[in-house]
């Protein structure tokens, strides 16, 4: 992937207006989604596919196929997170987002992720800094938006 393509979208998508900036998403989580290799792409897909279908293990088994063959491709540790995370593993959750975060400290859909999960234990501080950190990145990111206005209603972030 080229790298400098990817920063560059993402600083654009900072100030882009919502039909660029949903073009912009949608092009940069394409290319977070390419490992370089057509067969682990492939089991990539498919984890994805299970996924939906609600095929939790078998999503489990083919990213780790894919993390396990590629261990330096975020989008797979990313995206076994959430494998795990619908599973109602959150350690292996957490571990899985933190090596995401670790290759690729931009994605603010892992960012998501790891705010939902601080939000689910109670680190409502720590959720809303995540959820703010995803808007710094994209700030059409609607569903973080949501989380933080959930929050402020709830009373976190709010100056007394």
């Amino acid at each position: 992937m080229a790298q400098s393509s990817v920063d560059e979208m993402l600083d654009a998508l900072r100030t882009a207006e919502p039909a660029e900036a949903t073009r912009l998403t949608r092009e940069i989580e394409r290319l977070w989604s390419q490992s370089g290799s057509t067969s682990l792409d492939m089991l990539l897909r498919r984890g994805r596919e299970a996924l939906e279908a609600e095929e939790i293990d078998v999503a489990i088994e083919h990213l780790t196929a894919v993390t396990d063959h590629a261990p330096e491709f975020a989008e797979g540790w990313h995206t076994r997170a959430t494998a795990f995370y619908m599973k109602g593993l959150y350690g292996p959750a957490l571990d899985d987002l933190q090596k995401a975060l670790i290759l690729n400290p931009e994605n603010y859909n892992a960012i998501f992720g790891l705010g939902v999960m601080l939000q689910e234990f109670g680190e409502l501080s720590r959720a809303e800094q995540a959820f703010s950190q995803v808007i710094d990145l994209n700030p059409n990111h609607e569903p973080a938006s949501n989380a933080l206005e959930r929050l402020k209603s709830d009373g976190i972030g709010r100056e007394l």
